[in-house]
């Protein structure tokens, strides 16, 4: 689980950087103001997640284990995938449905935070 989750991290950490400039270079000049808030939206939230991810491998190799930091590694992996991407989707089609999917995403985002902090609570108080 380690080794996906640090995957996972350096994976939406480089997707982040080369969406961001596409986003910036290629993107903006073709679809409206409210469109580029929208892919940058899910630009951040990407980066905040890779980083969030990259956190939870090194507190897994730091011996933070079990169930709860597996559940904030999937959700966060699941819910980064989920709402940047139904965001990314949206912005770039115009397609107004995609953004009934995005808080789906931003619901495993929330339960990644909070299996994340009830690892790190039990692995404290043991």
């Amino acid at each position: 689980m380690i080794r996906i989750t640090l995957v996972f991290a350096a994976l939406y950490g480089g997707l982040a950087v080369c969406l961001g400039a596409f986003g910036a270079h290629a993107v903006r000049a073709r679809i409206s103001a409210d469109m580029l808030a929208v892919w940058h939206t899910a630009e951040q939230y990407q980066f905040y997640h890779a980083l969030a991810l990259l956190a939870v491998g090194v507190l897994m190799r730091q011996g933070v284990t079990g169930t709860a930091m597996s559940v904030a590694a999937w959700s966060f992996i699941a819910g980064t995938a989920i709402f940047s991407g139904s965001l990314y989707l949206l912005a770039g089609s115009g397609i107004r449905v995609l953004g009934a999917v995005t808080p789906i995403g931003g619901l495993c985002l929330i339960i990644g935070w909070a299996a994340l902090l009830w690892a790190v609570w039990r692995a404290h108080s043991a």
